[in-house]
């Protein structure tokens, strides 16, 4: 049993010192090949976000002032039409105010009952024109139609 212990440890050894003379070997060939300059490994993108290896024309490049450039999100631009229509979704007639969903369904808008008349109620059919309030459009000369 001591010879066949013996002659595996030994394997063993020969194992590793040839993975170790493989690796050392490999590490000169890397050492040997000439690593590519600087500029090989410059890589540019062009105006269409297509990565490349040749540089943008300076002819191509188009100046973009700073003012120019949004970061938030765009106003809400009102159509400037005579009358809104839409339907009374919600009034509370103990503090003065309800809102207005207009007919598209996509857009509500605040009222305050001094810009209302003093019998209006929730579902009620309205004609209103937008004006900007400090949180958003507001829903003014709102008028009650049948």
């Amino acid at each position: 049993m001591a010879k066949s212990n013996s002659f595996s440890k030994r394997e063993i050894e020969k194992r590793k010192a040839r993975r170790k003379k493989e690796k050392q070997q490999r590490r000169i060939e890397r050492r040997e090949v000439q690593s590519d300059s600087f500029e090989d490994m410059i890589a540019y993108v062009d105006e269409f976000g297509v990565i490349t290896d040749t540089p943008p024309e300076p002819k191509k490049e188009e100046k973009i002032e700073l003012e120019s450039i949004e970061i938030s999100t765009p106003k809400m631009e009102v159509t400037e039409e005579d009358d809104l229509k839409g339907r009374v979704g919600h009034f509370n007639y103990n503090r003065g105010y309800g809102f207005i969903k207009d007919f598209s369904g996509r857009n509500e808008y605040f009222f305050h009952i001094s810009n209302a008349p003093a019998d209006i109620s929730e579902g009620d059919r309205v004609a209103f024109e937008l004006e900007q309030g400090d949180r958003g459009m507001n829903a003014v000369n709102v008028t009650i139609i049948e």
